[in-house]
């Protein structure tokens, strides 16, 4: 069982709560996706595509196996949950990426909107349709970004707190 609540949550994002549920199932030794499945009461598919998602993320490996009779591979897998620390470090970074660049276009972004919420228009654009809603011809009205702003500054430290 999975105990950390940070862990269980970006896992979740990762793979769902199926592929959440497979992974704290899963025995730690190497096994084929269809003894995974067996063992994990897990559907295969599920299995398959949460392997293919640690895989992709660095949390899963995997051996390849030539059977001597028929020739065929066999994939034994192994959930390796050593590097999410790591991973979760990156997204991390990747949120306090995007977080900045919300924070500079709204700061330095005059904004109007549809009263009837058909989008959101910059200064420019809001001008060049006369201020009028180019779907639905209401009223474009000056959106204060002041609040979104402060959410952002304030999430942004706390994140640079944490993972900085």
């Amino acid at each position: 069982m999975i105990s950390d609540v940070a862990i269980r949550g970006y896992l979740k994002n990762l793979v769902g709560d199926d592929g959440l549920e497979m992974i704290e199932r899963a025995s730690i030794n190497e096994l084929t996706d269809e003894k995974i499945a067996e063992e994990t009461g897990s559907n295969l598919n599920t299995v398959r595509r949460t392997l293919y998602i640690l895989y992709e993320n660095r949390l899963a490996n995997y051996r390849r196996e030539r059977d001597k009779d028929s020739g065929w591979l066999t994939y034994l897998w192994k959930v390796d949950l050593s590097d999410i620390s790591r991973n979760m470090d990156e997204e991390a970074q990747k949120l306090i990426r995007r977080l900045d660049a919300r924070l500079d276009f709204e700061v330095q972004n005059v904004c109007y909107t549809c009263e009837h919420g058909c989008g959101r228009f910059l200064f420019e654009t809001a001008s060049d349709y006369d201020f009028v809603c180019p779907v639905c011809q209401a009223g474009l009205d000056f959106q204060d970004s002041s609040v979104l702003v402060d959410a952002v500054s304030t999430k942004l430290a706390e994140l640079r707190r944490v993972f900085e």
